[in-house]
């Protein structure tokens, strides 16, 4: 891994990122629709300053989203990862766990104490990630989706920093 770097992203990387988001677009992973062909990552909720990148060799492999959940003091001391996706080829390279460490890193970096995530009920791999790096279920929404014709559980899982 010592050839992967994590930095914060640039505008630069908006067509990198777009097609890696397309590419990793699942519906075991996502809520949101598909995105479209020549659609830009970035936009208002989602500025370069709140992604990382997993860089390999010059080319982008991996982002994390690391937002403020809460527009107001009382919820200052929470980041949430907002999205997190690792190229297929690149997968089982550890690539997630970097990013997740680098997040919570970043996040106590700007002061947080606590960080929250949401996953999909059945998206286990990324559930075992969590889980791994000390995330706990939080709470559960039954049925809270409706994807490929299931209904999905939103898992809410968080931890201390």
């Amino acid at each position: 891994m010592s050839d992967l770097q994590i930095r914060w992203a640039t505008p630069a990387d908006d067509t990198a990122l777009a097609e890696l988001d397309a590419r990793t677009w699942s519906t075991v992973s996502a809520v949101a629709p598909r995105p479209e062909p020549g659609e830009p990552f970035f936009g208002g909720k989602t500025p370069p300053e709140s992604i990382l990148v997993a860089e390999r060799d010059g080319k982008v492999v991996g982002y994390a989203k690391l937002a403020a959940p809460y527009p107001f003091p009382s919820g200052a001391h929470v980041r949430s990862i907002h999205g997190l996706a690792v190229d297929p080829g690149e997968r089982g390279r550890g690539i997630g766990r970097a990013l997740m460490e680098a997040a919570c890193d970043r996040a106590r970096e700007q002061g947080a104490r606590r960080i929250t995530l949401r996953v999909l009920g059945g998206n286990d791999p990324a559930r075992r990630l969590y889980e791994s790096l000390g995330f706990n279920v939080e709470g559960v929404l039954p049925g809270e989706f409706f994807l490929d014709g299931r209904y999905a559980d939103d898992v809410l899982m968080g931890k201390p920093l």
